[in-house]
């Protein structure tokens, strides 16, 4: 769902509503991500609802992402069959609340489709939001050029920041959710500027 865009309105009004609107446990969303904002003004927000697949069923998952002046809040809502500890199906809501000073990077990727053509909106977007909460390492056998070389060159490999990531497509989402994932990221780039 598009975020709105303000300077120094207050969209937590919208933002319930947005909530609301998937019909995916609003009242349960929306206090975990009230909690989380804890007053706070809300700058922008993205909401993200998606099908899960777990074995032979489908779990729905939802992402809510707010800017607020001073932090990045994330709630993650998934939905679960009984277990032996809560027989009766139950959802649970994971929320995280990252100083803005604390990230990273933001990493924004888009896909156009048919470039030569000129300017067109994205079919796809990928962002991606690093504070150093969750890092990734990809290590590969480091060689040289020379072919008949057989010597142990060690291992060369990237460190990734990957705290959090959502792609989102015109095909799967609609054009509009991948307008708003973009204007959420122009939004939270802008404000984590040294």
């Amino acid at each position: 769902m598009r975020p709105t865009r303000t300077d120094d309105r207050d969209v937590a009004p919208e933002l319930r509503k947005a909530i609301e609107r998937t019909g995916y446990y609003p009242e349960v969303v929306h206090d975990a991500v009230a909690s989380a904002v804890a007053g706070e003004q809300v700058v922008s927000f993205y909401v993200h609802h998606e099908p899960t697949f777990e074995h032979d069923e489908v779990r729905r998952h939802q992402s809510v992402v707010v800017l607020t002046p001073t932090r990045l809040l994330l709630a993650h809502t998934d939905e679960h069959a009984g277990d032996d500890l809560l027989p009766e199906p139950y959802t649970s809501t994971s929320t995280e609340a990252i100083s803005l000073a604390a990230v990273r990077s933001v990493v924004v990727t888009r896909m156009v489709t048919n470039p030569t053509k000129g300017p067109s909106r994205p079919a796809e977007a990928n962002v991606t939001i690093g504070w150093g909460g969750v890092s990734r390492v990809d290590l590969e056998p480091a060689g040289c050029s020379d072919p008949n070389c057989d010597a142990d060159h060690g291992y060369t490999g990237v460190l990734a920041s990957d705290d959090f990531s959502l792609r989102v497509s015109a095909a799967a989402d609609g054009q509009d959710a991948v307008v708003g994932l973009l204007a959420f990221a122009e939004q939270l780039s802008a404000r984590t500027q040294s």
